[in-house]
């Protein structure tokens, strides 16, 4: 093993001295940790430049004081037990205090450091109606690890760096082809990105188009990850409201005097309520954007899961005016770690976005990337999807069923016709905070959807993800916290 240790020439102590005095600091400050092996006097000495013979006085004196200890055939090791451990019950006199000059953050770490402050955590328990999660037990682990060795065993090149600024071609070539069958979007592959998921394109359409000042119109609710990330740069924050009918685009009239630069809208599967943006206001929406020249960021969430109404095609599919920058990504049809996501932009727009990902992320690995082409190539994507839109669609029947069971007119269910999770309005004489506690006291893990409004916060909203829950720990976790409302 390697060991750096500095010895100082002029140092007044011997050198063989100054090594024990090294080597026994590293042990005590834990550099080097109990148990551990170190090295050989032949090899310390030869990559410090001493003589062997002074590495060896040294080991003996922390071998005699119970430093190390020998292991005849296998070599040298800290003791488990060290000798000051003994003495830290002892008094000594404390340590000069170091007094660090203040930190001077630029503007953007000011607002990271404020923003911190109101992160939410997120709630531990046996049964967790957590958001945003898939079944990772129905994904085909097989199939995965079958496409990754196929990318291993044919070449190295997936070692290499990448020559595609924008990602993986066949990749970006299939997504093009799919969102083109799915989801009516018009496209080439050249303008698609591949992103380190959807929080990578939020960070790049906020840097390269937002300014500190600017007004960014949100959904409220809306998704608290957006939000930050546009807080962040200093953006104005305008909310617009949400009904059954998705955002309110007749409301952007209360802005007429806000030079507006951007909309972000989740239409598919509005985030949190689960409202679909109906077509006459997607319509009405690019109508807007077309005159008053702000663009729209499409967030595509949830779009692959929608049970029984007919698909809406995406806002990107129908604008005329290359209005619309549209985000996809494959964290809750696959997987969260995978982080592949895609951005599909306006041509004049590829080049700028291209060199600002340059800048940041060179590239996602490509192994992944390509094992994923292969995946959608060849059908699996797709059939992977239909799978687990019945897989979900049960789940949600489930949990509607359980909580109209047990709460009846006292709960109003929201977003029930798409995505992994539902937004519940309960009618009960407590607060949030309440319910969350009373909830978490009978092993249920429930999250408010106060955090998630920009202007007034309600009481009694909360998400339910349903995407990780099987349906019985679905309908145990519902009895659950009908129970803990009744104490």
């Amino acid at each position: 093993m390697d060991l750096t240790i500095i010895l100082d020439a002029n140092a007044a102590l011997p050198l063989h001295q100054k090594l024990y005095e090294e080597l026994r600091q590293a042990i005590l400050s834990g550099r080097l940790t109990p148990r551990q092996r170190v090295p050989s006097t032949r090899s310390l000495s030869k990559s410090l430049g001493i003589s062997r013979t002074t590495v060896t006085q040294s080991y003996e004196q922390l071998l005699s004081e119970g430093y190390i200890q020998t292991v005849i055939g296998s070599g040298t090791f800290v003791c488990a037990q060290l000798p000051d451990d003994l003495l830290r019950s002892i008094p000594t006199e404390p340590a000069q205090k170091v007094i660090c000059p203040p930190l001077k953050l630029s503007q953007y770490g000011a607002k990271l450091a404020e923003a911190e402050r109101s992160l939410m955590s997120e709630p531990i328990a046996p049964i967790n109606f957590r958001y945003g999660r898939p079944a990772f037990e129905q994904f085909p682990i097989k199939l995965w690890r079958k496409l990754l060795t196929r990318h291993c065993q044919i070449d190295t090149t997936w070692l290499d760096y990448s020559t595609d600024l924008l990602g993986y071609k066949p990749l970006r070539t299939e997504i093009a082809h799919y969102l083109s069958r799915a989801r009516a979007v018009q496209c080439e592959p050249g303008q698609v990105m591949i992103t380190n998921g959807t929080q990578q394109a939020l960070y790049l359409v906020m840097r390269l188009l937002i300014d500190p000042g600017n007004a960014v119109v949100l959904e409220d609710p809306g998704y608290l990850s957006a939000r930050r990330i546009f807080l962040s740069q200093g953006a104005k924050l305008l909310p617009i409201a949400v009904d059954e009918s998705g955002f309110v685009v007749k409301d952007l009239d209360n802005y007429a005097s806000e030079p507006i630069k951007l909309v972000y809208v989740t239409p598919s599967h509005q985030f949190p309520t689960g409202a679909i943006l109906s077509l006459p206001r997607r319509l009405e929406l690019l109508v807007w954007a077309q005159q008053t020249g702000a663009l729209i960021l499409e967030d595509d969430y949830d779009s692959e899961y929608r049970y029984g109404d007919r698909p809406i095609p995406a806002l990107q599919g129908l604008d005329k005016s290359q209005s619309v920058l549209y985000i996809g990504t494959f964290s809750k049809v696959l997987f969260p770690s995978l982080r592949i996501g895609y951005l599909v932009l306006p041509p004049h727009l590829v080049s700028l976005f291209t060199q600002a990902k340059w800048l940041s992320d060179r590239q996602l690995p490509l192994l992944e990337q390509r094992a994923l082409a292969d995946f959608i190539a060849e059908g699996y994507l797709e059939r992977h999807i239909r799978k687990m839109r019945s897989h979900y669609d049960l789940c949600r029947q489930t949990l509607v069923q359980a909580l109209k069971a047990h709460f009846g007119e006292q709960v109003t269910i929201l977003g029930e016709k798409a995505g992994i999770h539902l937004m519940v309005r309960f009618q009960i004489d407590l607060s949030d905070a309440e319910i969350v506690d009373r909830a978490a006291q009978v092993g249920v893990g429930i999250m408010s959807a106060q955090a998630h409004y920009l202007d007034a916060q309600p009481n009694g909203e909360f998400i339910f993800g349903y995407g990780e829950l099987s349906p019985e720990q679905l309908q145990e976790g519902i009895s659950r916290v009908a129970q803990a409302f009744r104490k």
